[in-house]
């Protein structure tokens, strides 16, 4: 697997309103986030929606792809063939589903099981080490405000509003 370049390294600060800060620094933690994970669980893990879709089984059980799909606001198409994928390479089966014939629910194997539980193991490792040194009651007040604001942002009539009054054309 070609291994991506790591993002880049904050630039230097410039004037900008509180919440722009916080969107910033958001998007430059999941693109360090997203290249960190590539590099931690291994070849069995790539890709985000793969190790989402066997975490969220290991979590929540069996489900059908429908299932996961809504869980993730995203279209069936889009998560069929990662489970296929999942599925050729053991890691989740496909079980009856007792509410629907037509829909398998799709279940973790023990080798996908135990690759949830690797991952587990993993990010407490390191989000052990890249925490230290950081309050948790600091931890506690940036968890509330990025809540806050993904409400914010999922509440349609605040933003839709705004984005109606300043549409680029």
């Amino acid at each position: 697997m070609r291994r991506k370049l790591a993002p880049r390294r904050a630039r230097k600060e410039r004037a900008r309103d509180a919440v722009q800060s916080v969107v910033d620094e958001t998007i430059a933690l999941y693109q360090w986030l997203a290249w960190v994970a590539d590099h931690l669980y291994g070849d069995d893990a790539r890709g985000a929606t793969r190790r989402w879709i066997v975490r969220h089984l290991m979590r929540d059980g069996a489900q059908t792809v429908s299932a996961l799909a809504r869980a993730r606001r995203v279209r069936r198409q889009s998560v069929q063939p990662i489970v296929d994928a999942l599925g050729r390479d053991k890691l989740v089966v496909a079980a009856p589903n007792p509410d629907d014939a037509r829909s398998p629910l799709v279940k973790l194997t023990a080798r996908g099981a135990d690759l949830a539980e690797r991952f587990d193991r993993v990010d407490r490792a390191v989000l052990r080490a890249v925490s230290r040194g950081i309050a948790p009651r600091d931890l506690a007040v940036t968890t509330s405000t990025l809540r806050a604001l993904r409400r914010s942002f999922e509440t349609r009539m605040k933003w839709g509003v705004a984005a109606a009054s300043v549409r680029v054309t």
